[in-house]
């Protein structure tokens, strides 16, 4: 079994990673872990104008370089964390849109499943621009299973 854990560095795409190695334990396998550099990140708090729906995140643009770091971060720290956990991952760091550079090449590479953690957002918010889970749900042609 090809598992392709998609990461952006919060708990729950660690929880998504610690169930895929589950997974891989039990049927075999291994784990691609990875992760698309976009310049464009939000933050929380802070005294700038929102530049959202959500009231709580202000835009941040960051240069490309600072973005490909924090990925490289990211990457680094899922790679430990699948370590930890017994397993020798691949990484792999794209550049542009999340959805359509993961779905991509877990069709490209043959890859059995997708997992990725769910990341709560307002209703608000989700209606209007929806998740990178669910949008990976609705263009994979895997099976995604998305944890939170």
């Amino acid at each position: 079994m090809k598992a392709l854990v998609a990461v952006d560095g919060s708990d729950e795409s660690e929880n998504a990673l610690a169930y895929a190695a589950d997974i891989v334990d039990a049927m075999g396998g291994s784990i691609t872990i990875v992760h698309a550099v976009d310049p464009t990140a939000y933050d929380e708090g802070g005294s700038e104008p929102t530049a959202s729906l959500w009231e709580d995140q202000r835009l941040i643009v960051e240069s490309v370089e600072d973005a490909e770091q924090r990925g490289i971060d990211i990457t680094d720290d899922a790679a430990d964390l699948a370590a930890d956990l017994g397993h020798d991952a691949d990484v792999e760091l794209f550049y542009g849109n999340p959805i359509r550079e993961i779905t991509n090449y877990a069709e490209d590479e043959g890859f059995d499943a997708i997992y990725a953690g769910h990341r709560g957002r307002s209703e608000r918010a989700g209606l209007m621009l929806g998740s990178v889970a669910k949008s990976l749900v609705e263009r994979a042609t895997v099976p995604v299973t998305v944890v939170r």
